[in-house]
């Protein structure tokens, strides 16, 4: 992943967790033999869609008060971040669901953080995974010196 400036890693993140929340909406929606259109999905999710900005602006903070902690630049690790945007995300989603009339019902409530966290910390997990498999075995030990045998000096 270092291959990529932040900007565009970060992204992707944005990008790959809406995706995870509109693929948690349209399994959801299908499970209760709801109409899985285009319209329906966008009346379920937006309230989530919502909570993934608001996750994502909480990420931005968390890491700015990093620098100013810390007094030099820090990135939120992948995981981390999405440690940040699960809670918010399912936490804005059901305020804005509470507001706009949609149901909000403790199994819901308790569904939706099971699901969103399965989701956005599953997508991480595999890219984690994905990226310490493609990497050469020169790197896989990156930072770690290994010993060099001594040399055996003939006579």
């Amino acid at each position: 992943m270092a291959a990529y400036p932040w900007t565009v890693r970060t992204l992707g993140a944005v990008l790959a967790d809406a995706v995870s929340v509109v693929v948690f909406v349209a399994i959801g929606r299908d499970a209760h033999h709801h109409v899985v259109g285009v319209a329906g999905i966008a009346s379920t999710a937006w309230p989530f869609l919502a909570g993934v900005a608001v996750g994502w602006a909480a990420v931005a903070v968390v890491a700015v008060v990093a620098v100013v902690a810390a007094r030099r630049r820090r990135r939120l690790g992948l995981v981390s971040a999405g440690l940040v945007v699960w809670p918010v995300t399912v936490a804005v989603g059901m305020v804005l669901r509470v507001m706009a009339g949609q149901g909000t019902e403790a199994a819901f409530i308790a569904v939706a953080l099971a699901f969103v966290g399965l989701f956005l910390l599953g997508w991480r997990l595999a890219a984690l995974v994905a990226v310490r498999v493609r990497r050469p075995p020169a790197q896989a030990g990156a930072g770690v010196e290994m010993p060099t045998p001594p040399r055996v000096s003939e006579p």
